[in-house]
């Protein structure tokens, strides 16, 4: 289950800035931030940013693959996978 996320005031962040940060850091979870009694933005660490940022990658091109596939477009299974063999071959030293 998904832990509902911590929620400051803006005011609260200006004053403690620093050991927000170290919290987030710490934590790994976000941090909503509020002005005027609404949602204003939201801070993560770095490290479950880019997490959020490849999986959000990851599923465009599902999305991109998807509808290639309903449009007849696309590649077979067999190609791709040669592809990535040679990819994987070029890589290696």
């Amino acid at each position: 289950m998904a832990r509902i996320p911590e929620v400051i005031t803006v005011s609260d962040l200006r004053q403690s800035a620093a050991a927000i940060l170290r919290r987030v850091r710490g934590q790994k979870l976000p941090v909503v931030i509020t002005q005027r009694g609404r949602a204003s933005a939201v801070m993560l660490s770095l490290d479950a940013y880019e997490r959020a940022e490849n999986a959000r990658e990851v599923l465009l091109l599902l999305a991109r693959g998807e509808k290639e596939i309903a449009a007849g477009k696309g590649h077979d299974l067999e190609s791709v996978l040669a592809d990535a063999d040679a990819l994987l071959r070029e890589e290696t030293p």
